[in-house]
């Protein structure tokens, strides 16, 4: 993918993979029966029983030329059906984007260009030491006992409801431990502290789900767990890593090397209680 990119320069293709690994990350949780994964010529969707925008995704890939209402109010409905709480809504081609938002906002659906700061980085040259804890151990996660640890410890750090737990393991069982996913848990002195997860598609390596627990922050902890995956991604032969960094983690990722191309786009919809 290297010689694809060449020195990242091609924004546009940048973003493009960037997106495309987002989408196909989602689209391999479809493997588990507790998620609901459509493919349709206009929209395609991944949801969950998590209160997540993360975890509940519209992708449209085209709009009809005629009953764009009916076709974003029969999805909402069902989304309602289901319980959804929260999804993101991507939108690729179809009417102009003024267009797009004048239907979805109508149908209660929020713009948002600050979800998330895109950003890749060159594997080939990026730095190793990033100074962890000593007594700090980056472990695969490759059975259920350490994948509900490593679920505690990713739903403590993102702030999800503990009673959500079950919920998210029951869906991210069925591909957390195999391939295209490497899952990786960070311990210090043996407890478990951090997470991290590499994910392989469109040429490129993704890193999703770098968190640690409150208490370890500032010590070296989270630049680790991210290292990780990227480092084991370079073994495997990719050239180019990819993330979609939060605020706090934003200038981790710049200390590795990861470059900015753009914040990523997307409508954001919240069922309301009167819904």
């Amino acid at each position: 993918m290297r010689d694809i990119l060449g020195n990242l320069s091609d924004t546009k293709l940048v973003k493009t993979v960037i997106k495309a690994n987002w989408e196909n990350y989602h689209y391999c949780l479809g493997r588990s029966p507790s998620v609901e994964l459509s493919i349709g010529k206009y929209l395609t969707w991944l949801v969950t029983n998590m209160p997540d925008h993360f975890m509940n995704l519209v992708v449209c890939t085209e709009l009809p030329a005629e009953g764009i209402d009916e076709l974003i109010e029969n999805a909402l409905v069902h989304f309602r059906s289901l319980n959804i709480k929260r999804l993101s809504w991507l939108t690729e081609g179809g009417p102009p984007a003024i267009e797009i938002k004048k239907y979805l906002e109508v149908h209660g659906l929020t713009f948002s260009e600050s979800f998330a700061i895109e950003m890749a980085a060159d594997l080939t040259t990026m730095r190793e030491n990033t100074s962890p804890p000593a007594e700090l151990r980056i472990v695969p996660v490759e059975d259920e006992g350490i994948l509900r640890k490593w679920i505690h410890i990713a739903s403590v750090g993102f702030g999800v409801p503990f009673e959500f737990e079950d919920a998210w393991f029951e869906f991210f069982v069925e591909a957390a431990c195999s391939s295209p996913f490497r899952t990786y848990l960070a311990l210090l002195n043996g407890e478990p502290v951090g997470t991290s997860q590499l994910f392989t598609s469109a040429g490129v390596a993704g890193v999703y789900n770098v968190t640690c627990l409150p208490w370890a922050r500032g010590q070296g902890v989270g630049a680790a767990v991210a290292l990780a995956p990227l480092l084991e991604a370079r073994k495997m032969g990719y050239c180019v890593g990819i993330l979609q960094a939060s605020s706090m983690g934003y200038n981790v990722y710049r200390r590795l090397g990861f470059q900015d191309f753009g914040k990523l786009s997307l409508y954001l919809w919240e069922q309301r209680s009167a819904d």
